[in-house]
């Protein structure tokens, strides 16, 4: 899934774009597009059909967001998925939370927090309510914290959040990121079940 993008040099164009060669963001663009679509859709996929957001819509927010970052020192594509990644989750719960507040709690918008990789039964989840417990967990947590980003926002499997965790220098490996994801699933739950009850 990750070849098609690595095959470009995409880390050289996001480093000269940083600099400020406006040629570079012009080739890296279609690149960038491709994978934030890739991460719209696998996000999306198992969706409620009729929540509003679209993956379009939703990957020219995280393009347009993107687009705009400045002062980062880009050293791998890796780190461009995790930020695409976080990107999308703050969209995401932007959405979440006004189309919640649009319908006066009613409707609210649930996900499975076990999409990746076949590592639970079925749940639905509050998007909001997981956004609060991720905080929470990133504070006491933060390599778990980030598995789920790159797994469950970022739609990656084990072996490719590995791949993103190596890259942004994280010494990891898939066994220890299906760890990181049980473990922190656990925790997650119990959170969202702490505060709702």
């Amino acid at each position: 899934m990750l070849e098609f993008v690595q095959s470009a040099p995409i880390t050289e164009w996001l480093e000269k774009w940083s600099r400020g060669d406006a040629s570079a963001l012009e080739k890296l663009t279609p690149y960038v597009y491709d994978e934030l679509r890739r991460l719209a859709d696998a996000y999306l996929r198992n969706e409620r059909e009729d929540h509003t957001l679209q993956a379009t819509a939703l990957v020219h927010e995280a393009y347009l967001r993107l687009h705009n970052v400045r002062d980062i020192e880009w050293k791998s594509r890796g780190q461009f998925v995790g930020l695409a990644a976080q990107t999308m989750r703050r969209i995401l719960v932007d959405h979440a939370r006004k189309h919640s507040a649009a319908k006066r709690g009613a409707g609210e918008f649930k996900l499975p927090l076990d999409r990746a990789e076949n590592v639970g039964p079925n749940a639905d989840t509050d998007l909001v309510a997981l956004d609060e417990a991720l905080d929470k967990l990133a504070t006491e947590f933060p390599r778990p914290a980030q598995v789920v980003e790159l797994l469950f926002f970022g739609g990656l499997t084990t072996s490719e959040a590995a791949e993103v965790m190596q890259a942004r220098g994280v010494e990891i490996s898939q066994r220890t990121v299906e760890r990181d994801w049980r473990f922190a699933r656990a925790r997650l739950f119990a959170h969202i079940n702490n505060d709702h009850n």
